[in-house]
């Protein structure tokens, strides 16, 4: 019988329980060299510096089309309040993506800023005609993007208690973009912006790269729960 893959959790176990270099030592001869190529060049252009929030979103396929746009542009971190329902993102339009990054759940908006503002971001809603536009957003520093559910936007705390409100230029009669696009449009723009500004393609600390490579690389060796029992138990 052909092993079981390891999921993000069950992955993670083995990452904190074994150095990343051992994990990685054993489970490379096991990876193509393009997936290996691959795997670094993600991890040279990660980004921590910018996240994005979701607030009660309600429809998975928008939740799991904001997932997808967060990791294709290449950031670590995504945070989704649910306090009025559980966050839920269709595995189908996903492709579990989330597997690649760091995900969040907050029960209140209150405490999801609150654990934001601990790390060092600045809060800025995404509200139709906000205080300044997308393109003057800080580049510089720790910045998170929050967006409201499809129907109702974001709720009046979460605009209120942000640093500030920003609004995405629209060009046409449309009024505005949708969850998801809204979502792909912002963190596109801002992650370029603070690429520029960082003069780097990515800021992982070289300790957290070393610990994605190995949790990466456990995720891609379909046999890497039988390897590294093996090798290191």
């Amino acid at each position: 019988m052909e092993p079981r893959a390891l999921n993000q959790a069950e992955a993670m176990r083995y990452v904190e329980r074994f150095p990343a270099d051992h994990i990685c030592r054993l489970l490379r001869p096991y990876l193509t060299d393009e997936r290996a190529v691959r795997i670094d060049r993600v991890l040279a252009r990660r980004l921590l510096c910018l996240t994005v929030v979701v607030e009660n979103l309600h429809d998975p396929h928008n939740g799991a089309a904001a997932l997808r746009s967060v990791e294709a542009v290449g950031l670590q971190s995504f945070h989704a309040v649910q306090a009025n329902e559980p966050f839920s993102a269709a595995r189908g339009i996903s492709l579990q993506c989330e597997q690649w990054m760091d995900m969040y759940l907050h029960d209140t908006t209150e405490g999801c800023y609150a654990a934001l503002r601990a790390q060092g971001y600045q809060v800025w809603a995404a509200v139709p005609g906000g205080d300044v536009s997308l393109e003057e957003l800080p580049s510089a520093g720790s910045v998170a993007l929050v967006f409201g559910n499809e129907r109702d936007g974001l709720t009046d705390g979460a605009q209120q208690d942000a640093d500030g409100t920003f609004g995405i230029d629209m060009h046409g009669f449309t009024g505005n973009f949708n969850l998801s696009v809204s979502v792909a449009v912002a963190a596109y723009v801002q992650a370029a912006r603070m690429r520029q500004a960082l003069g780097a393609s990515g800021d992982l600390p070289a300790a957290r790269v070393e610990r994605l490579r190995a949790l990466w690389y456990c995720l891609s060796v379909r046999a890497a729960r039988l390897i590294i029992d093996r090798e290191l138990r």
